[in-house]
Formats: C-alpha cells, sequence, structure tokens
C-alpha cells in the first residue's frame, strides 16, 4: 500500500466501528424466521451464510487484539457454523466481544497477526469496519430492509478502501470492482467499488 488508510489517522475510528457495529446488528435483528435460507448479494452465500461469516469475523478480534494470536495458534477455532440455534444471540455475543476488545485501553496501538502479514490494530480495526458497513447493505438487500448506509460510514469506506482497492480482487475474496455510472452517489461508488452491482 503506498498510502495509509483513513483509519491511520482517524480520532472516531472507534465510534465508526461502533456504528457499523450497530447498523449490522439492526440488520441481524430484522431477519425474519424463513430468510435465513434466502440468497444474498454475496455468491453463493444465502443469508445464514453471509451472518456467520461476519459472526467469526467478530469472534476472532479478541484473541487477536487483547491475546497477541496467531492464526495458527487458533487454528480452526472459528470455522464452521458459529451461530448455533439462537442465530441471533450468536450475534449479538460475538458483536459484543470485537468491540469490547477494540475498545480496550491501548487496544489502537498494538500490532495484529493477519493472513496478509502483521498490521496495525488501527488497520485492522478499519478493515473491520468497512466490512460491517458493506455486508450490512448485502443483508439489508438480501432481507428487503432500508439499503441506505450513513453518509459517514460510507464516506469513511471510501477513504479506507481507496488507497488498496486494486488489491482487492487479486486476494481473491472479492468480486471485479464495477464501473460506476456517471452520475452515481457515493454509496454506489463503495459498493461498486467492491464488486456490487446495485
Amino acid at each position: 500500500m503506498t498510502d495509509r488508510p483513513a483509519s491511520e489517522a482517524d480520532p472516531l475510528l472507534l465510534d465508526r466501528h461502533g456504528a457499523a457495529l450497530d447498523l449490522f446488528t439492526d440488520r441481524v435483528h430484522a431477519v425474519r424466521a424463513d430468510q435465513w435460507t434466502d440468497p444474498t448479494p454475496c455468491t453463493d452465500w444465502t443469508v445464514h451464510d453471509l451472518v456467520n461469516h461476519l459472526t467469526a469475523e467478530q469472534l476472532w478480534v479478541p484473541p487477536l487484539v487483547r491475546d497477541g494470536a496467531t492464526m495458527e495458534s487458533v487454528g480452526d477455532l472459528f470455522e464452521g457454523d458459529m451461530l448455533g440455534p439462537d442465530r441471533i444471540a450468536s450475534w449479538d455475543t460475538a458483536a459484543a466481544a470485537s468491540r469490547d476488545a477494540f475498545r480496550e485501553p491501548g487496544a489502537l496501538h498494538r500490532i495484529v497477526h493477519l493472513s496478509s502479514g502483521d498490521a496495525s490494530s488501527t488497520f485492522y480495526c478499519g478493515q473491520m469496519t468497512v466490512d460491517l458497513i458493506v455486508h450490512a447493505w448485502d443483508l439489508s438487500r438480501a432481507i428487503g430492509a432500508d439499503e441506505q448506509l450513513p453518509d459517514d460510514l460510507v464516506d469513511f469506506a471510501v477513504r479506507e478502501v481507496a488507497p488498496y482497492a486494486d488489491e482487492l480482487e487479486k486476494s481473491g475474496l472479492f468480486a471485479p470492482a464495477v464501473e460506476p455510472p456517471t452520475d452515481a452517489d457515493a454509496q454506489t461508488k463503495l459498493l461498486n467499488l467492491m464488486g456490487r452491482g446495485v
């Protein structure tokens, strides 16, 4: 990366992360019992798969940020179904653990050991925040909820992703970016950048 991501200099990073968690939580609580097997904009993922993915991501935060764990030491602990019989409670528990770990004194000054290599905890928190924002839109579309994302979160996500946008598709985890229309608003540009056709 040639530029520092927005999270490196954002004094409101924890607030943005918390708002993104709240946004996704709101959508999880809106999922009806008959919607968990419905498709999402994420290829091959159902609503259950999407929420399970985000739940597992939140469960990774305490060991990585608080304990200094490595991918190898955690192993496959967070693979498979993390939701169990009470999907919403499982999400709420994981989200609270993630929020608490990032908010511990000194947490944002630590180094975390990610699959892509060592990184600052602020960079990791920024990445997690963007993931929550974009997947909140995915979940909203899947369940028919309000798809409008908060402007400040959209602006943050665009600033955060821009320095490494070209690397997203290369990672194999993201679809190719979509060319936005000339009159696209900021949210459309973000979603197009992340491979979503709106």
